[in-house]
This record gives C-alpha cells, structure tokens and sequence, in this order.
C-alpha cells in the first residue's frame, strides 16, 4: 500500500499538478491539505475519474482538508467536534486504517495570539488520538508546520526565537507520537534531511534551504510493516509547483 500527505496550496491552482500526479504515481491514499475551497468547488468529479473516492473538509480560500481513497472511504469526521472555526483536520476509515488529514496552525510568530490557537490545536489532536481505540490501525498525516529537531532544518540559526521549532510545539508533537505513533520517514531515513517544504522566495529549494515540516505518523504494528518512506522532491519542481512536495510510505502486506 502506498500512502501520501501533500499540502498542495490551493487545490484550485495545483489541480493539474495533482491529477499528473496521481496518474504517475497511483498512491492508494492521498491526504491533502490546503485546498484553499468550499466543499462546492472541490472536484470530486476529477477524483472520479481517476479511480478515487473523496472527502473534504473546505473553508473558501483558506485551509481545507481532504482525504482521496482507492479502498473506499467510511465514518467521515469533519473537525474537532468544538468550536474550532477552521477547517483543519478529517479523518476517515479507508479499508482496515483510520486516516486523519491534518493541517496545523502556522502560529505565525511566538507572541502572536495564531501561536497559542496552535499549541491548543495540537493538545486537542493529542487528546482525539489519545482516546482511539489502541486495536485501530492509524496513520495522521499532513502539514505539522513544526520541525521535530533542528536535523529538520536547514539553519537552525536562522529560526531562533521563531515558530516551527519552539520547544513548546517540538513537546507538543512529542506528546503526540507518545500516543504510539511513530514518525515514519524519519525512522526509515535517520541520516537524510529529508525536508518537504522550500519558501518560493530566494531560490530556496534549489539552494536546499528547506523544512521537513509534513510529517506521516504510523502505529507501530504498520510502522513495522513500513517499508519505504521518501519526499517526492520533482513534485516541487516545474511550473506552478505547491511550496510543499508529497511525502509518500510504502507498507508491505
């Protein structure tokens, strides 16, 4: 099975490059994030056609969640179930495994009112997956927007004092891969960067001053049957690319 988390910054403006995508790579499960539309603009339509089924949580032209399945999708959750007003997360059964699409907050900058809307995000995350059922096969994927150590970046110097890799959120993150998830591209890859976004200013991604911020998180029993964990680095090149590139699992039966 080959499993993707993709934050494709606005579906509108990157559906080609997702349907070539698809077509290319043919994963079994796609989780998106940053649709940037309504669940009227979504084109359930296109994923038909290319042998998928979908779901989506939209939010105009912000944020948005999306999962797209070969293996069916069942018991569809939109949100928190709180009074969150943004469309960040959904999960959803797709053959025998839960799948959350997640997009977490940005946080914007340490004092900003954005930085504690995302710790509280990520202690809500914490509890939803605290509470499954350990039996559940799980994997969350999506755009954590936190690096979990300085390995995950490019200059650490250049980001003290910053989001993205404040202890508070790297703690947060922690907390959730304690609820038994495993962090499965860096397990597979302990020695590569393996970073999945590149800012589009200052030449960033051919300079390799990236962030492996878009995480894919397994239960154990499917982190042991893991067999491939990789960033798709040519999704970002060409034109029009998302700022993020696919980072993909392949699991053995």
């Amino acid at each position: 099975m080959k499993i993707a988390t993709w934050n494709v910054n606005s579906l509108t403006a990157r559906w080609p490059r997702v349907d070539e995508w698809l077509e290319t790579e043919s994963p079994d499960i796609l989780l998106i994030q940053e649709t940037k539309q309504t669940d009227a603009k979504f084109p359930f339509d296109g994923f038909s056609s290319l042998g998928y089924e979908s779901a989506h949580y939209g939010q105009g032209q912000w944020n948005g969640v999306a999962i797209v399945s070969r293996h069916g999708i069942d018991d569809v959750v939109r949100g928190f179930g709180d009074d969150d007003p943004e469309a960040r997360i959904i999960s959803a059964t797709c053959g025998d495994i839960r799948f959350y699409s997640c997009y977490i907050p940005n946080g914007r900058a340490l004092e900003d009112p954005h930085y504690a809307y995302k710790l509280r995000w990520l202690s809500s995350l914490e509890r939803l997956l605290a509470a499954r059922p350990l039996s559940q096969r799980t994997i969350v994927g999506g755009d954590f927007n936190v690096a979990p150590n300085d390995f995950d970046v490019y200059d650490p110097s250049k980001f003290r004092g910053a989001t993205h890799v404040s202890e508070p959120e790297r703690a947060a993150l922690r907390q959730i891969e304690a609820t038994g998830l495993v962090d499965i591209t860096r397990k597979l890859n302990p020695l590569e960067p393996c970073y999945s976004w590149w800012d589009y200013r200052n030449g960033s991604f051919h300079r390799g001053w990236g962030l492996r911020i878009d995480l894919l998180l397994l239960d154990a029993t499917l982190a042991e049957r893991a067999k491939n964990s990789y960033v798709d680095r040519g999704a970002r090149k060409g034109e029009k690319p998302s700022d993020h590139a696919p980072v993909v699992v392949e699991i053995g039966d």
